[in-house]
């Protein structure tokens, strides 16, 4: 396409992309063929309105189609539609010097004087046109004495006269212009449209273009046509005869997609750490840390489309050929926990605006997203509990999948090795021979029962694999003197506590209920609620000195793990026991893959509805408060609770706990 001579100088006029690749007819016009069958059919029938209305998003040919409008009215032989663009009439519509076709900026001439002069115009005949149309670009600048104004001569225009009115904010227009137009919604234009569009510019310009970049440009564009042209624009002045994708991203200052998809795994595994490194070298290479959050809110709303069940024309930022990735990540990481990642860095954006710190605001928010608990495991676990299911297995955060994948895995785990050798304490009914040296003062008395930790221990060697302990310090006043139950050969060598034993709530009379696993059992028991079935799924319990238990957990049990690193829940369990036992415990929890014990409970009381005296709110919701599953959604939502109904309750409560109260259950919150 020629560059017009300035007869001046006898230099070319450059002009830009967009305005020189214009669409001239309905057939080049891109991604709106609704609108402009819509409009031939009336020039075909016969049935052209006298006012038209044009809505839709910024460069997705609102104008451009009532030019095409125009020039089919007026410059059609047949008056059919169709026309020659390079008569003279299509010409001079094209560059706005036909005078029957009169182009208004809605911005600038937006006063009511204006409006009376075109009003004044308006009763004056075509010069050579079948009609005088008044294209009235960004319309809803008009003030409201303008548009009342206009009122009488849109609804009653003279026969030769036409208006279209294009806009970007149809909501800002009075209701009496809006009735009176024929209304037509722009849509986006769709991403493969804008990259067929941009592939033909390319080679009439003779531009090599690599398709990702142009794709990366396509949806850069969000569905604007001009948006895209000009990124291209910029793209032939900074890279020349050759587009790259390297190119597209230095001039944007963007993240490409393997360093998204890092983000992404680094955040699922929870590597504050690894994420921290990343945003850092993103920056050193001069990917400015705003365009990253953006991106990365656009990537993780990808993943929860795909993850729901959407297929990959919903994808707007990452590439469409990573969707079986994206849903894998999507069903790993849980619905509710992107939600809650998106919410964070979505306010984040907003924060940046108002600050300038805004590389301090983006690690803030990726540090949060990576300490976020498993919100979807939670959710499933309440979805259970509601419904009287069995509880769901654990969530995995890594999988072969994920390992595969060209982004890095997150830090590797720690190799597979032999414990120390640990005790196995031996059945309450055997009596095994000690020697005067190692028997203890108080089991010399006759009759009198050995204690289970000074019996001799049968060493064997576990080479279970267990994860990076959770240390809790959950005592109030850490002692560090040995526990009041634990003998001083328990002290010197660790005990271990066997899995399967019986958490009834009326335990045998045997030495077994001194066992540190059983009191943390019967602990957990008295309190009620979620704790209990936490405390389920520890397989064993180690006794060290200085009053340290160490409880394995089964590999089912992360959730326990997420449960107890709140040391508000530690606190509670470590005061159990020091109210049941007098054992003042310093507790440290360790993910081990031993399976979950066999636990027998005992089943839940049948609820019998029977009156109940009315109980003030302010004692309901106090005992609503004292229920973990309440504070757990309470501190979630960060609500309150406005009001209990004591007729509701929740059954799996009930049953995991014999001291909750049916009346202390449902409550609402306010967010």
């Amino acid at each position: 396409m020629e560059t017009p001579l300035d007869a001046t100088t006898g230099n070319q006029k450059y002009t830009v992309v967009a305005r020189r690749y214009r669409p001239k007819t309905f057939s080049e016009l891109v991604g709106q063929s609704t609108v402009s069958q819509a409009l031939l059919n009336a020039i075909h029938t016969n049935r052209v309105g006298h006012a038209y209305l044009f809505t839709g998003a910024r460069g997705v040919g609102k104008t451009s189609t009532a030019r095409i409008f125009a020039k089919a009215l007026n410059a059609s032989a047949s008056s059919d539609g169709e026309f020659d663009p390079q008569s003279d009439i299509a010409q001079a519509i094209d560059s706005g010097e036909d005078m029957d076709v009169i182009e208004i900026d809605g911005a600038s001439n937006r006063g009511i004087d204006e409006i009376r002069q075109l009003r004044a115009n308006a009763a004056v005949r075509p010069s050579r046109s079948p009609y005088k149309i008044y294209i009235i670009d960004e319309v809803h600048m008009l003030t409201t004495q303008a548009f009342n104004a206009l009122l009488k001569t849109l609804e009653e225009p003279p026969g030769h006269v036409k208006f279209i009115f294009c806009t970007t904010d149809p909501e800002k227009m009075p209701i009496t212009v809006l009735s009176r137009c024929q209304r037509f919604d722009f849509p986006p234009v769709h991403t493969d449209q804008i990259l067929g569009r941009l592939q033909y510019i390319c080679e009439n310009e003779g531009t090599e273009a690599d398709e990702a970049a142009l794709q990366i440009i396509a949806r850069r564009a969000a569905g604007s046509m001009r948006d895209s042209q000009s990124l291209l624009e910029q793209l032939l002045s900074f890279s020349g005869n050759r587009i790259t994708v390297s190119d597209v991203h230095a001039m944007l200052g963007t993240a490409d997609e393997t360093r998204l998809a890092s983000f992404a795994s680094k955040m699922i595994q929870r590597d504050a750490a690894g994420a921290l490194d990343e945003l850092n070298v993103a920056a050193a290479e001069g990917v400015d840390v705003g365009q990253i959050a953006e991106q990365l809110l656009g990537y993780l709303r990808d993943m929860m489309v795909v993850t729901v069940g959407c297929g990959s024309d919903l994808i707007k930022t990452a590439n469409p050929s990573s969707l079986e990735q994206l849903r894998t990540w999507g069903q790993q990481w849980g619905v509710a926990s992107m939600m809650a990642a998106i919410q964070i860095l979505d306010e984040t954006i907003v924060k940046m605006r108002h600050s300038v710190q805004s590389r301090v605001l983006v690690e803030i928010a990726i540090v949060q997203i990576c300490q976020l608990q498993d919100l979807q495991a939670l959710t499933d676990l309440v979805k259970a509990l509601a419904s009287g299911q069995p509880l769901p297995p654990p969530r995995p955060l890594s999988s072969p999948a994920m390992a595969s994948s060209p982004t890095p895995a997150g830090p590797p785990k720690p190799a597979t090795t032999a414990q120390p050798v640990v005790p196995k304490t031996s059945s309450p009914q055997q009596k095994p021979s000690l020697s005067p040296a190692s028997e203890p003062a108080e089991a010399k008395k006759k009759d009198e029962p050995l204690a289970e930790a000074a019996r001799p221990p049968k060493v064997e060697v576990s080479t279970a694999t267990s994860e990076p302990a959770h240390p809790v310090a959950a005592s109030a006043s850490p002692s560090t003197s040995t526990p009041s139950n634990v003998s001083s050969s328990a002290v010197a060598m660790p005990k271990e506590i066997g899995r399967g034993e019986s958490t009834s709530q009326h335990p045998p009379e045997t030495n077994s209920t001194d066992t540190p696993l059983h009191q943390l059992r019967t602990a957990a028991q008295s309190i009620g609620g979620l704790i209990v079935e936490c405390v389920n799924m520890i397989t064993r319990v180690q006794v060290a000195d200085k009053g340290k238990w160490k409880a394995f957990v089964a590999k089912e049990g992360r959730f326990a793990i997420d449960y107890f690193q709140t040391v508000e829940n530690s606190r509670k369990l470590t005061n159990s026991l020091s109210d049941l036992f007098r054992v003042e415990a310093i507790l440290e929890f360790t993910l081990t893959d031993e399976p979950a014990p066999h636990v027998e409970t005992k089943a839940p009381a049948p609820i019998v509805e029977e009156y109940r005296p009315s109980v003030p709110q302010s004692q309901l919701i106090r005992k609503a408060m004292n229920n973990p599953i309440v504070q757990q959604f309470v501190e979630m939502f960060d609500g309150q609770i406005v009001r209990v109904d004591p007729a509701q309750s929740i059954r799996p409560v009930v049953a995991l706990s014999s001291t909750s109260e049916p009346s202390e259950l449902l409550a609402e919150t306010d967010e």
